[in-house]
């Protein structure tokens, strides 16, 4: 494992808002940090800010970084997308790269 985001992710009846509670977890094969955003139907980008640590369960290494927030849109919100990337060198000094991205709908529109 690369890199894994775990949590919740809240979408409030409004249709503009939503508040998430994530973790990151850096893998123990992965370097350098792991590049995480959130895209809000699909062309709206955040990068939020780390808001602590917790201790690293298994298969994570230093510790888990916690993102907590909330976002409100200035149209209806119809989607939220998660990415992450990680990233390892091999063979020597060839950087490698994989993203993954999930999506949820906003269930209220």
């Amino acid at each position: 494992m690369l890199a894994q985001v775990t949590g919740t992710l809240a979408f409030d009846n409004g249709n503009t808002k939503f508040k998430y509670s994530l973790r990151l977890c850096w893998g123990s094969g992965s370097y350098p940090q792991p590049n995480f955003y959130i895209a809000v139907n699909g062309s709206t980008y955040l990068y939020p800010a780390q808001t602590g640590t917790a201790p690293a369960p298994s298969g994570c290494q230093v510790y888990l970084f916690l993102y907590d927030g909330e976002y409100t849109h200035s149209t209806t919100l119809a989607n939220v997308t998660l990415y992450v990337t990680g990233g390892w060198f091999y063979p020597g000094n060839t950087y490698n790269s994989r993203t993954k991205s999930v999506t949820y709908d906003n269930p209220y529109n």
